[in-house]
């Protein structure tokens, strides 16, 4: 199977690209990042530089690959837009959808995919913490758009997966010190007990990907965090 990864460098993204990759699939990756895309090159069928916020990179892609299976939607703009809402720049705001949720519809529009389309988005989008206002917009909207998704892009499929508080790279913005205590308080009140890793919600995309049978779905891969 060719399945293309768009933010598949770093994070959740990248964890997919392994574990896809060892189960035979012919995968790519996209990113923006050079040196992130040459210290992966090497672990997955290709690594192509894309910006999926630019318009006319994406068309290009996707017009030049030509048809393919299966889509695995993983882009971030990191911790954009995070903070109270009075005090948020309105172009930070702005920032978190053109990076994600947008980013998202437009490769959708493009992409020439026969079997599948996978979004990552999270929890926050059912979650009602202080600070992720923004976050809960973006990612509810991508989850809201799941099930008219596969509705209109059937026999397609379209699935999301939703993390919790996953150990990645994303939280790079934090000091190691602070993540290291943000991380145990927020797996004491799971009860799985702990934070996720990037390889666990890359066995949820990657079981997404293989479920001939499921569409319209939302998969939380969150230790329990949303019945908590």
């Amino acid at each position: 199977m060719r399945i293309v990864i768009m933010g598949g460098t770093s994070g959740i993204g990248l964890a997919a690209a392994d574990r896809l990759t060892e189960s035979g699939h012919e995968v790519t990756v996209t990113g923006r990042d050079p040196e992130k895309l040459a210290a992966v090159k090497d672990r997955v069928h290709a690594a192509e530089q894309v910006d999926g916020t630019d318009t006319e990179q994406v068309r290009t892609f996707f017009d030049r690959i030509g048809d393919f299976d299966h889509l695995v939607l993983a882009f971030s703009p990191g911790a954009r837009g995070i903070g109270p809402i009075r005090e948020i720049d309105l172009a930070e705001l702005r920032a978190g959808f053109d990076g994600k949720l947008f980013a998202y519809l437009y490769a959708i529009q493009r992409a020439r995919v026969r079997g599948s389309i996978t979004m990552v988005s999270a929890s926050s989008a059912r979650a009602a913490l202080p600070g992720t206002v923004t976050f809960a917009a973006v990612n509810g909207a991508i989850e809201r758009i799941v099930s008219p998704l596969a509705a209109e892009l059937a026999p397609v499929r379209v699935n999301a997966v939703s993390p919790g508080i996953i150990d990645t790279p994303w939280w790079s913005f934090l000091p190691d010190e602070q993540r290291s205590a943000q991380f145990t308080a927020a797996g004491g009140q799971v009860p799985a007990g702990r934070v996720g890793t990037g390889a666990e919600v890359a066995a949820a995309i990657a079981y997404l990907v293989d479920a001939d049978y499921v569409t319209g779905s939302i998969l939380p891969v969150d230790g329990g965090f949303t019945v908590a």
